[in-house]
């Protein structure tokens, strides 16, 4: 049977479940009056060169930035934000900005290392003129859906083969995405981990180049490349904010590649306003917080794969790490019994708000957000209150619609017509 719909108190589940587990970050750089290091992982001058050449590409439009004044006030909270990826290049993701963005870059630098073609851009890639050169070229990516999904969508916008490997959990929904975008998908045993080093291997073995949002010793610049490519949707919340300054930020942890993104170039904008930073992760898959707590990147075994499908991730990305072990404020994790519930709150908008299509790994930040306004203790040690205005980063939609259904008891489609 579908989910019955919202009870008559929308947030009860939510003072039902188990608090989120969190961990104070006590190498904050707030904690300790430090600053951001120069340049970081994404530097301003990469950032800017990601916006000037996705904002010409087909199809690009800034994803909206919706208030959600009536689940606030429900909350106890001065304001809600929710920045909405779902419509991101028709892809359902914020992952279209990264994976593809650095395809075009791998693209772009191989031209001018083989052939000693300088100043390619996605527009003469896009072009054809050089898909005699580029055919010959495969990216490989092991992925949960949306990152693969992007780095397939970036080889065929741009002219070369890509091959994804996906693992035993992935949805047969997904990886029909993945072949719509002209794919060879090829599907392994064990978890997203596995996933990443059997792409691993047979790249090193074919002469391919693996396209990754993680990153390890020794495989650093792709993965910045993504990064960069991620920064473009911070850059339009600066625009929609209008100068307006958060109090918390709330993102999705997964390998920590969109949060280390953000945490950074969030610090470089508003320095000591900067903020307070919170990063949040399946109870099932907390290797962000295991390495806050453990003080350097530490890996944990998924023992159980999360609903939460895009951050089901046992190793942290070093990049990610990198900035996060500064940036973020507090590591929190969720419970699997508040990922359906929240999603309904936003495709029913109960309390008047505009309705939001989101996916499984979208609202861990909200499920958390909601969970500690309505547990005393946490609502005080995040400084939850009437006058927080608190940004939540909606990472995808129904990227996989059978999915939704089952979570939500509605289509995609209904969500969005009761818009």
């Amino acid at each position: 049977m579908p989910p019955a719909g919202l009870a008559a108190q929308p947030l009860a589940p939510f003072a039902a479940a188990p608090a989120p587990r969190h961990f104070a970050n006590p190498r904050a750089w707030r904690a300790q009056g430090g600053a951001l290091p120069d340049p970081g992982v994404v530097p301003a001058a990469a950032a800017a060169r990601a916006l000037a050449e996705i904002a010409a590409w087909p199809g690009y439009r800034p994803t909206p930035l919706t208030a959600l004044p009536g689940l606030a006030a429900a909350a106890g909270l001065g304001a809600l934000h929710y920045k909405d990826e779902s419509g991101r290049f028709g892809l359902g993701s914020f992952k279209a900005l990264g994976g593809a963005y650095a395809v075009l870059r791998l693209l772009a630098a191989r031209l001018a290392a083989d052939h000693g073609l300088s100043d390619i851009d996605g527009a003469a890639l896009r072009s054809g003129r050089y898909g005699e050169l580029t055919r010959s070229i495969v990216v490989a990516t092991a992925t949960d859906g949306n990152h693969g999904r992007s780095v397939a969508w970036g080889a065929r916008l741009f002219g070369c083969r890509c091959v994804v490997y996906i693992h035993a959990e992935v949805s047969s929904g997904r990886e029909a995405a993945l072949r719509d975008q002209g794919a060879e998908v090829i599907r392994v045993t064990g978890n997203y981990d596995a996933s990443v080093a059997r792409c691993a291997a047979d790249a090193a073995a074919n002469g391919w180049t693996v396209v990754s949002d993680t990153s390890w010793e020794g495989y650093l610049d792709i993965p910045r490349d993504v990064m960069a490519g991620y920064s473009v949707m911070l850059s339009e919340i600066f625009d929609q904010l209008a100068g307006e300054v958060p109090t918390h930020v709330v993102v999705q942890g997964g390998v920590g590649g969109i949060a280390g993104t953000l945490a950074e170039l969030l610090a470089r904008q508003w320095q000591d306003r900067r903020p307070r930073f919170l990063v949040v992760e399946p109870a099932l898959a907390p290797c962000l917080l295991a390495s806050a707590e453990a003080g350097r990147p530490t890996a944990v075994e998924i023992a159980e794969e999360t609903l939460m499908a895009g951050l089901s991730c046992g190793a942290v990305s070093l990049l990610g790490w990198e900035i996060l072990s500064g940036a973020a404020d507090d590591f929190l994790t969720i419970e699997e019994e508040l990922v359906a519930p929240a999603m309904r709150l936003l495709a029913e908008a109960p309390y008047g708000d505009p309705a939001v299509t989101a996916g499984e790994s979208a609202v861990a930040g909200l499920a958390a957000v909601l969970a500690a306004s309505q547990d005393p203790a946490l609502r005080q040690a995040l400084a939850l209150g009437p006058d927080s205005r608190v940004l939540l980063i909606g990472t995808e939609g129904a990227t996989d619609p059978e999915i939704y259904r089952r979570l939500t008891g509605r289509s995609p489609d209904e969500s969005r017509e009761s818009r």
